[in-house]
């Protein structure tokens, strides 16, 4: 193993390691986190908005952008050595607008929502607008865990889809109908992330169910 390889290496490594802890902290947020909330006393809720919920939201952000970055290294790597695929390009596409929700929409939301709490807690009144904040973030964090499922699917198979997405000769897509299908059905989840509501990912099991599914239909897009 001479020394690019192992830089690699340690960049795979990390880029494991710090999702391990985005998309865990994802899930803690998705699976456990809300169906606390939705049961617990205000007491309660203003507690663990106060003292729970920022410490896991820094680790949470943070672990995004970590294995985002690496995650860009790595993608460099596969551009380097000119072994793009159809299913590296989607599931690229997907980690990156999970990144992008987190500190765009989940982040700034939760801000409010924290902010609000303390309000509470020091005696003051709670922000009018911490409601609509806290649906904002829970349907963009909703969406990432929509995302995870099939993301991680195609990330894990790119030694499987063997397909390269773009002819050697002539720089032509060799995938063009999986690459165009699955970057519009991206699209469109995105964007009722931004403008939409929750429909089917309002429970864990509509999520988990739904993410699933779409791990089927990415699965198939990337093979046509």
């Amino acid at each position: 193993m001479d020394l690019m390889d192992l830089v690699t290496y340690l960049f795979r490594w990390g880029h494991y390691l710090f999702g391990i802890t985005w998309i865990g902290l994802l899930y803690y947020f998705n699976f456990v986190q809300g169906g606390y909330m939705a049961a617990a006393s205000d007491e309660a809720k203003v507690d663990a908005f106060t003292k729970l919920v920022p410490s896991a939201l820094w680790w949470f952000r943070y672990g995004a952008l970590m294995t985002f970055l690496t995650g860009v290294v790595l993608l460099l790597v596969i551009f380097h050595t000119g072994s793009w695929t159809v299913d590296i390009i989607l599931a690229a596409t997907m980690a990156t607008l999970m990144f992008l929700n987190v500190w765009g929409i989940i982040w700034p939301n939760q801000k409010v929502v924290i902010a609000s709490n303390e309000s509470v807690r020091d005696g003051g009144e709670a922000d009018p607008n911490a409601a609509g904040s806290a649906a904002k973030a829970l349907l963009a964090s909703r969406t990432n865990t929509f995302f995870s499922a099939p993301m991680l699917f195609l990330m894990g198979s790119h030694s499987e889809f063997i397909r390269s997405a773009f002819d050697v000769d002539t720089g032509a897509p060799a995938s063009p109908w999986g690459l165009v299908i699955g970057l519009v059905i991206i699209a469109a989840i995105e964007a009722n992330a931004i403008w939409g509501k929750t429909m089917v990912l309002t429970t864990v099991k509509g999520v988990i169910t739904s993410s699933l599914v779409l791990t089927v239909v990415m699965a198939v897009v990337a093979t046509l």
